[in-house]
């Protein structure tokens, strides 16, 4: 039986020797900066060149970046932050340890992102900003929160954490809002061996405010593995392109049946990170798949504002990302993947369905 995992196995084999050289290096440098140093600026202008954004700061990781950036752009105690209820708790926690007050808004149901209106109608006398996410295949509707923002006096922190060389009517993600954050960790489109943020920003004003609240550093021997992994960042993306366009053509006749809903035809950003489907049959086509050697993902199953941390801060339903958190699941989708491997999955999911409906 083929076992097919979900994360990459042997993520970083291929480039295991050079990692080592640079572990070494970063150690024997005469300098001793492992926080901060030469590799973490070249980052900086490396992506800055990607983005095209004026101005970069990396961090320790995500979070951080987050936390940073919200200070940066003068949000603070009270302040309150409208987030999407569908996403990765760290962003919440970001808004949490800084004083701020996270006030969650449904996302849209097809694209998992956070919902323009339901955004508008969060809308308060102390909303300060704006934190979407790009979620799995999808950029956040930006041209439509832009517009909103720009009427009620809002800032915008984009969470590009994982839309690294995505665009959306030519823009790239992470130039949408007041600044943006990346997110560097393993599992990300460029991801390292440990955890790594980095905000952009073409705000003067925010950029000279960041080096005062930049006290976490990103990980040299992080930033120098990231940049050893740029290169290939283009062609990684490409061929998560091939294999969800595989899915789909293999999967629309289930999704023709209501069995399935299918990710976007045409994704926002043209970049997949994740490929989820949604069916009320979620637990049962998980398990026959594991009994087929495929191991998938279930994407945050309990909504943010039903979490435990998160229950004092929700107000309101949240019927959408209720259902996308019971319904979702997330196909392997890594670039080493063999055509041959994305038939297996496609034909494992198809022979669930067979006989049943």
């Amino acid at each position: 039986m083929k076992s097919l995992p979900f994360f990459p196995p042997r993520l970083f084999e291929d480039d295991r020797r050079a990692i080592l050289d640079i572990i070494r290096e970063v150690g024997a440098d005469p300098s001793q900066e492992f926080v901060a140093g030469a590799g973490a600026a070249r980052l900086e202008d490396a992506v800055r060149a990607i983005n095209g954004a004026r101005y970069s700061f990396a961090c320790g990781s995500g979070s951080a970046a987050i936390a940073v950036a919200l200070g940066a752009m003068g949000v603070g105690r009270g302040d309150e932050v409208i987030v999407p209820a569908f996403g990765c708790q760290p962003v919440v926690d970001s808004v949490v340890n800084i004083g701020a007050v996270p006030v969650f808004a449904d996302v849209e149901p097809h694209t998992f992102v956070l919902d323009p209106d339901a955004a508008a109608a969060a809308v308060g006398p102390r909303t300060s900003a704006l934190l979407p996410a790009h979620m799995f295949s999808v950029m956040a509707d930006m041209p439509a929160l832009r517009s909103l923002a720009e009427g009620c006096g809002l800032k915008i922190l984009e969470d590009a954490a994982t839309a690294l060389g995505a665009e959306l009517n030519g823009v790239p993600a992470g130039r949408w809002g007041d600044a943006a954050v990346l997110s560097f960790s393993q599992f990300k489109p460029l991801g390292g061996i440990g955890e790594g943020g980095l905000v952009l920003t073409d705000d003067p004003d925010i950029a000279r405010t960041l080096p005062e609240a930049h006290t976490v550093g990103m990980d040299e021997i992080v930033a120098r593995v990231v940049l050893l992994r740029l290169p290939q960042l283009a062609a990684r993306l490409d061929r998560k392109m091939e294999i969800a366009a595989r899915y789909s053509d293999a999967l629309r006749i289930l999704a023709d049946k209501g069995l399935l809903q299918l990710p976007p035809e045409a994704p926002l950003g043209r970049r997949f990170h994740v490929y989820a489907v949604l069916t009320e049959e979620r637990d049962q086509l998980r398990e026959h798949l594991r009994l087929r050697g495929v191991t998938t993902h279930v994407y945050y199953p309990v909504p943010l504002p039903r979490q435990p941390a998160f229950t004092v801060y929700a107000k309101g339903a949240f019927p959408h990302a209720e259902a996308v958190g019971r319904t979702n699941l997330a196909l392997p989708v890594w670039p080493g993947m063999t055509d041959r491997d994305v038939e297996y999955v496609a034909d494992a999911v198809l022979d669930y369905f067979v006989g049943r409906h």
